[in-house]
């Protein structure tokens, strides 16, 4: 009977730790998409369409690519568990375009009253 007992709460610990395990795992999937915008030097429709039929030489995990050529900004969605920002930019200079991610803005500080 004692081995039974024993039996029992072991099964329900690593059920817990099974489940706990399961969690971890899908918050990190959700984690892994990233969304950089690159400051570059596209100046004309061609380098844009050079980017947008080329974006396997972006790396793996890409998910949506848009390019701004007023900005010229592109802006990646990928993986980050299967891509970085240095990736990427090694990917665009390979297609002869120069980037660089761009510098996130710090919200803006609220006025007190």
């Amino acid at each position: 009977m004692k081995r039974i007992m024993i039996l029992c709460a072991a099964l329900l610990v690593c059920a817990g730790l099974s489940e706990v395990s399961g969690a971890v795992k899908k918050e990190k999937k959700e984690k892994a998409i990233v969304t950089t915008v690159f400051v570059t030097d596209v100046d004309c429709a061609h380098c844009v369409d050079k980017i947008l039929n080329n974006v396997p030489t972006l790396g793996r995990g890409i998910k949506d690519v848009q390019v701004d050529l007023q900005t010229k900004e592109v802006t990646v969605v990928y993986d980050a568990s299967k891509n970085d920002e240095r990736t990427i930019v090694e990917g665009l200079a390979s297609l002869k375009v120069k980037a660089e991610p761009k510098a996130q803005e710090a919200p803006a500080p609220q006025a007190r009253r």
